[in-house]
C-alpha cells in the first residue's frame, strides 16, 4: 500500500507564481522528471522524449462527446495539468487547478483518398516533432484530422515527463470508457482516483532516503564498478553532442523459431526475456569482444496497486551488466543473465537519475551514463478501443528520433516474436543495422539447435553470406596474372596454377620500367626504383621486428606516397596489410588493434 496520509499540498495563489490566471498547487518534481528536465534545457526544442500516438477511426463520430472525454481525462489526472519551474531552487510540478483542453479539428478532405495515407504519416511525423514548453504547457496536445464524414485520425502527443507507455493503456481504457457515456450524454462511469502522480513523487522523496536510499545503493555501486563503455563498431565518428536523429528496422522470427526460443526458456526456467537478452549479449560480445556487457532496460516501476491506473512518468531504467569472461557456454551465460536479472529487480526501486549521481560517472555529453544500448520485451499490459459505432487501428510512423545508440524493442504476438531497432543516424547507417538483425537472427537460431555451444562457436552468418565471403569474394576471375616460372617450383608441372602475388607483379614492373613514374600525390612523386627501394627497407625492418607468414600489420595513415610504400612493405616481409583509416571513429580503431596480435 502506498502511503499518503500527511501529504500536504502547499498552495499557491496567483500573486505568488508566475501570475498565473488559475490557482496552482506546487509539488515536488520526481527523480526520473528531474533529468527529463536536464534533458530538455540540455537540447531545447528537440522533441525525442515526446510520446506519440496515431489512430484511425471509421465510422460516426461524436466529436463533441470526443473532446468533452479527454477534457475528463485531465480533470482527472493532475499530470496533464502539469508544468514545471524552479521554486526555492528545486525543481517543481506547478499543478493548475483547472485546464480545459480543444481538440482542433484539421479538414482533409480535400485530399485524394489515393495520398492519404501519405498524407497521415507526414501530419503524424510532424506532430510528433512539434516541441512542448515544459514551463507553459499543456503537455497532452490532441488534434483530429477529417478524411470524411466517416473517416477520421486522432494524433495524441505528450512529453515523457508527464506520461509513459503504461500511461497510453490508462488512457485508451478511460477514453472508451468515458466517450462511451459522454455520447449518450450520461455521467462518467469511472470512479475518483485514490491518489495523483504528485502524491507518488511526494512519497518517493520521503521513501528513499536514509537506510532504505543506502540499502540500494549498495547493491548497484557493488554491480555497476568500473563499468565501461561498450565499444561497439560504428560507421561514423561520433559527435560530440548528438542530434538524436535516428531511424529504425524491423526483426520477424518465424512461428517456428519464436516456438523453440519459447520452449528452451521453460526447459531452463528463465523468462523469454532473459533468452532474449542473452542472446543479443552474445551478439555484442562477438561484436566488441568485450566481456562485460552491460545494457539498460525500461521496467515499468508500478509495483504498487495504486498506481497501475494512473498517467505519468513512473518507468525507470535498470542497468544490467552481464559477465561473460570465460567463453562459457550458452546455457552457463543463460544463468549469469538470469542471476543478474533477478538481483536487478530486487533492487530496481533505485531512480536511475539518483543511481548516475551517486557512481558520478564521467561527464561525456556523447554518451547516455552507464549505457548506451537499451533492450527490452513488451510486457505492457494491452488496452482495446472500443467505441460505439466506430472501428479503430493503430497507425504506424517513424518520428525519426534516437534517443540513445541503439534501442531494441521485441514483443510477442499471434504469429510472433517481432522487434524494433532504433538507431542514431549520427553513428550507424541502414545496411549496417540490417545487417546486425540478420546476424541476430542466425545467433537465435544457432542456439536453439545447440545451446551447449560456447559463445565464440555460435554461428551468426547465414549460408548465403558465408559463401559471399569465402567464395564470391575471393574468386579470380581474371585470367592473365603471370605465373610463377617452373624454376621457383619444385613440381614444374604446377607451375601454371600457381599466381604471382601483388609485390611480386609490382617487382617485375620495376624490372621493365625502373624510371619510370610509379606515384604522384600533390607536387610530389617516386618512380618504381625509388618505391621499391622504400619498400624493402621497410620490409627488411618489419622482418626484424618478426614479421612472416600470417602476422598481421596495421598501417594508420592519411594518403601519401609514404602509405603506399608501406603497405609494399608489409606483403614483401610476408605480413598481411589491415588498413586503418585515421578517419574511422576511435572506438572502432581500437576494436581493430585489439585482434593485431604483438609482434
Amino acid at each position: 500500500m502506498l502511503a499518503v496520509d500527511g501529504l500536504m499540498r502547499e498552495f499557491m495563489n496567483a500573486d505568488e507564481l508566475f501570475n498565473r490566471e488559475t490557482e496552482v498547487f506546487v509539488f515536488p518534481a520526481s527523480f526520473a522528471q528531474q533529468r527529463l528536465w536536464f534533458l530538455h534545457r540540455l537540447a531545447p526544442g528537440n522533441p525525442f522524449y515526446n510520446v506519440s500516438t496515431a489512430l484511425r477511426l471509421t465510422g460516426s463520430l461524436n466529436s463533441i462527446a470526443l473532446e468533452q472525454t479527454f477534457n475528463e481525462i485531465v480533470r482527472r489526472h493532475e499530470i496533464l495539468r502539469t508544468t514545471f519551474a524552479v521554486v526555492a531552487g528545486e525543481l517543481s510540478q506547478i499543478i493548475a487547478s483547472e485546464l480545459t483542453l480543444s481538440l482542433p479539428k484539421i479538414d482533409l478532405q480535400n485530399i485524394p483518398q489515393t495520398q492519404q495515407k501519405t498524407a497521415v504519416k507526414q501530419r503524424a511525423i510532424a506532430e510528433s516533432r512539434l516541441p512542448f514548453d515544459l514551463t507553459k504547457g499543456p503537455l497532452l496536445r490532441v488534434k483530429l484530422l477529417l478524411f470524411s464524414a466517416t473517416e477520421y485520425v486522432l494524433l495524441i502527443n505528450f512529453h515523457h515527463i508527464v506520461a509513459d507507455g503504461w500511461s497510453i493503456a490508462v488512457l485508451i481504457r478511460e477514453l472508451t470508457s468515458l466517450y462511451k457515456a459522454f455520447a449518450k450524454n450520461q455521467l462518467s462511469p469511472l470512479p475518483e482516483l485514490p491518489i495523483q502522480y504528485a502524491d507518488f513523487a511526494e512519497w518517493q522523496h520521503q521513501w528513499l532516503q536514509g537506510e532504505v536510499l543506502e540499502t540500494q545503493l549498495a547493491y548497484w555501486r557493488q554491480q555497476l564498478t568500473n563499468i565501461q563503455p561498450l565499444n561497439l563498431p560504428v560507421d561514423r565518428p561520433r559527435p560530440p553532442v548528438p542530434t538524436y536523429r535516428g531511424a529504425r528496422e524491423f526483426l520477424a522470427l518465424s512461428p517456428t523459431l519464436s516456438d523453440r526460443l519459447n520452449l528452451l526458456s521453460k526447459q531452463q526456467n528463465v523468462t523469454l526475456f532473459v533468452t532474449l537478452l542473452a542472446a543479443f549479449q552474445t551478439l555484442l560480445y562477438r561484436y566488441t569482444g568485450q566481456e562485460n556487457i552491460a545494457l539498460g532496460t525500461p521496467i515499468a516501476n508500478r509495483n504498487r496497486r495504486e498506481l497501475e491506473g494512473l498517467i505519468g512518468f513512473f518507468v525507470n531504467t535498470l542497468v544490467l551488466r552481464t559477465d561473460l569472461s570465460g567463453n562459457p557456454i550458452f546455457l552457463e551465460l543463460l544463468n549469469r543473465a538470469k542471476q543478474v536479472t533477478v538481483a536487478a529487480y530486487e533492487y530496481q526501486d533505485l531512480p536511475f537519475e539518483k543511481l548516475v549521481e551517486a557512481l558520478e560517472p564521467d561527464r561525456d555529453l556523447s554518451r547516455n551514463p552507464l549505457f548506451q544500448i537499451s533492450f527490452s520485451l513488451q510486457n505492457t499490459p494491452a488496452a482495446t478501443l472500443e467505441l460505439p459505432e466506430l472501428t479503430w487501428s493503430a497507425i504506424d510512423f517513424d518520428a525519426g528520433t534516437a534517443k540513445l545508440d541503439l534501442e531494441f524493442n521485441l514483443w510477442e504476438d499471434f504469429a510472433g516474436i517481432k522487434g524494433q531497432l532504433t538507431y542514431s543516424t549520427d553513428l550507424f547507417d541502414s545496411s549496417t543495422i540490417a545487417r546486425m538483425l540478420e546476424h541476430f537472427q542466425t545467433l537465435l537460431e544457432s542456439i536453439v539447435a545447440n545451446p551447449n555451444q560456447r559463445l565464440s562457436d555460435l554461428p551468426m552468418l547465414t549460408a548465403a553470406s558465408r559463401h559471399q565471403i569465402l567464395v564470391e569474394f575471393n574468386r579470380n576471375l581474371s585470367q592473365n596474372i603471370p605465373r610463377l616460372p617452373p624454376l621457383c617450383q619444385e613440381n614444374e608441372s604446377e607451375s601454371r596454377n600457381i599466381a604471382l602475388c601483388f609485390h611480386q607483379l609490382f617487382e617485375l614492373q620495376v624490372e621493365r620500367s625502373p624510371d619510370a613514374i610509379a606515384l604522384v600525390f600533390e607536387n610530389q612523386h617516386l618512380t618504381y626504383r625509388q618505391l621499391n627501394t622504400k619498400a624493402n627497407q621497410i620490409a627488411h625492418y618489419l622482418q626484424q621486428l618478426g614479421v612472416k607468414p600470417e602476422v598481421l600489420v596495421g598501417i594508420c595513415m592519411d594518403r601519401c606516397l609514404d602509405a603506399i610504400a608501406g603497405l609494399l612493405g608489409i606483403l614483401k616481409a610476408g605480413g598481411a596489410y589491415v588498413p586503418l583509416d585515421p578517419n574511422y571513429p576511435q572506438e572502432r580503431l581500437n576494436f581493430t588493434v585489439t585482434i593485431l596480435k604483438p609482434i
